[in-house]
């Protein structure tokens, strides 16, 4: 193979990655660090309410070509979809709730929400905003936040807690 070739291979790769959007980080295998103050936070943080304003109050949007923790996000105060979106759905597990992440996936990129069962509907979270409206089903949610975005989806997968693909439309 030729150099250029090579060359050729490593950009359409690292293209493909920055294309991509958001990922989703694989919580499974998260274990929960021995930091007080961490621990502190994520104890008062018992509704995806209070998680969304935890995270409009101190982390900013930065986009990564790479997947952090809940942690790492707690420390670096710094995240994309991804990042909220686990950093979310793990709080709000870990206070008992059901959770699911949601990836839309557009023409050139994607995006990931939250997603939390409060009662018998679903609300979701997407960056650091949470959206109070209730929901009955996913499409619902994937339909209303593109329409507040002037988005169009080309197709969106669910994923369980464990990362499980569920559902893709």
């Amino acid at each position: 193979m030729g150099s250029n070739m090579k060359k050729l291979i490593i950009l359409l790769i690292i293209s493909l990655l920055f294309l991509s959007g958001c990922g989703i980080y694989n919580l499974n295998g998260f274990i929960m660090p021995d930091d007080l103050e961490f621990l502190a936070v994520v104890e008062s943080l018992d509704t995806p309410e209070k998680i969304s304003k935890y995270m409009k109050e101190n982390f900013t949007y930065e986009s990564h070509s790479f997947y952090i923790d809940p942690y790492t996000l707690w420390k670096i105060k710094k995240g994309d979809c991804n990042d909220f979106s686990t950093f979310a759905t793990y709080i709000a597990h870990y206070h008992g709730y059901e959770t699911w992440e949601i990836r839309i996936i557009y023409e050139k990129t994607s995006h990931r929400l939250g997603v939390y069962k409060e009662g018998n509907y679903l609300t979701f979270t997407s960056n650091q905003y949470y959206y109070t409206n209730y929901y009955n089903n996913f499409l619902n949610i994937v339909n209303s936040y593109c329409l507040s975005h002037n988005k169009v989806w080309k197709s969106y997968e669910v994923y369980k807690y464990n990362v499980e693909m569920i559902k893709e439309e």
